[in-house]
C-alpha cells in the first residue's frame, strides 16, 4: 500500500521539522524584542519550499528523461545554486523595499529580508539539486524522498539563517538583542 511506503519517511521528516521549534526557542528573546520578524517566518518557509520544489521537479524530470546523469551532478548543482542565488537576490531587492515602504516594516527588518532571501534561495536550490542525485546513488526513490527531505532541511536551515542574519543586522544597527 502506498501510504505504508511513504509514512516512514514522512515521519522522519516531520520529526526533523521539530528542530524549527528549537530554533524559535533559541531566538525567543530576539522575537520578543523584534516581533516584526515573526511576520515573515511563513513567507520564508513557503518561499524555501517553492524554490527547492522547482529545483527538485526540474532535476527529477531531467533524470527520468535521461537528459542528465549522476555524473552530471556537480555541474547541475552549481548551476542550480547560482540560479537560486540570482533569483533570491532579485526577489530580495523587490521584497525588502516593499516591506519597508508599503507594509511599514522597520528598515532593519527589511534589511534582514534583503540578505535572507538570496541565502535561502541558494540553499533551497542547492539542496533541491543534491538530494535527488543522492537518492539515485543510494538506490532510494527520489520521487518519494527528495521533495520532503529538501523542504525539511530548507525550513530548518532557512529559519536558522534568518535569525542569524537578523542578529548580525541588529548588532550592526546597534539594536538590542
Amino acid at each position: 500500500m502506498v501510504a505504508y511506503q511513504r509514512v516512514g519517511w514522512l515521519g522522519i521528516f516531520l520529526a526533523s521539522l521539530s528542530a524549527t521549534a528549537l530554533i524559535m526557542n533559541v531566538f525567543e528573546e530576539t522575537l520578543e524584542k523584534h516581533i516584526e520578524l515573526a511576520l515573515f517566518v511563513p513567507l520564508l518557509a513557503g518561499h524555501g519550499g517553492n524554490t527547492g520544489g522547482q529545483t527538485v521537479g526540474t532535476i527529477l524530470s531531467a533524470l527520468s528523461a535521461g537528459t542528465v546523469k549522476v555524473s552530471d551532478a556537480p555541474r547541475v548543482i552549481w548551476k542550480e545554486a547560482f540560479a537560486g542565488l540570482m533569483s533570491g537576490s532579485i526577489l530580495g531587492a523587490f521584497v525588502a523595499p516593499i516591506a519597508y515602504q508599503m507594509m511599514g516594516v522597520s528598515f532593519h527588518v527589511a534589511a534582514v529580508l534583503f540578505f535572507t532571501l538570496p541565502l535561502l534561495s541558494m540553499t533551497a536550490s542547492t539542496l533541491g539539486a543534491i538530494i535527488p542525485f543522492i537518492c539515485v546513488l543510494v538506490r532510494l526513490d527520489p520521487s518519494v524522498i527528495a521533495a520532503p527531505a529538501m523542504t525539511s532541511l530548507v525550513d530548518v536551515a532557512g529559519l536558522m539563517g534568518y535569525f542569524m542574519i537578523a542578529n548580525y543586522v541588529f548588532k550592526f544597527y546597534g539594536l538590542e538583542l
